[in-house]
């Protein structure tokens, strides 16, 4: 990895698997590039968007995302909680987060618009304000969660314990309450 900055760039098509990193960006944008299965660790990304891009299976250890979006991406089995925590915010539409964690993570008002989040680790995390808009949380894990104001009206298949989760002013819909009521073995018709 470069020890340099670099800001107001764009990257198109570029494969990180063989290509050097800087130790900074800012206000870059990423588009179909392929940053998988690499070592992302120490790389500060500030305010940049990525979008069709591939980071599936890279080590996040130490890397900033400050204000940051995805769109269309790949993020498959990433481990969230080993990023920086300074200053960390992120925004997600239309990706495929699934086997990823976000244990014990401070990510509140965070989107996760239109997303893939199969089995996604979100036990004691702080979610405090997200919106789950049209994402797709089969086999979810929310345990010791504080999703107060968390918006789960347009989700699929969540499965939230009420009384292991903190719920005050969560917006769910009538179709989200089989998955709210899933550990009383009830049949709701």
């Amino acid at each position: 990895m470069e020890d340099n900055y670099v800001a107001d760039q764009d990257y198109e098509h570029l494969d990180y698997r063989s290509e050097s990193l800087y130790s900074e960006y800012e206000n870059c944008h990423f588009r179909g590039c392929t940053l998988s299965n690499i070592n992302l660790g120490g790389v500060i990304f500030s305010e940049c968007e990525f979008e069709d891009c591939d980071f599936s299976s890279s080590n996040l250890k130490g890397t900033s995302f400050r204000d940051c979006s995805f769109r269309n991406c790949k993020l498959l089995g990433l481990r969230f909680e080993e990023c920086s925590d300074f200053l960390l915010s992120f925004s997600f539409n239309a990706c495929d987060l699934s086997f990823s964690s976000f244990f014990q993570l401070k990510i509140r008002k965070t989107g996760f618009y239109n997303c893939k989040l199969e089995q996604v680790e979100f036990s004691e995390a702080d979610l405090t304000g997200a919106n789950f808009s049209d994402a797709n949380l089969n086999n979810a894990t929310f345990r010791n969660s504080i999703l107060e104001g968390a918006d789960f009206r347009q989700s699929h298949n969540l499965s939230i314990d009420p009384e292991q989760n903190r719920l005050k002013n969560a917006k769910f819909t009538l179709e989200n309450l089989p998955g709210l009521l899933w550990k009383y073995d009830l049949k709701i018709s």
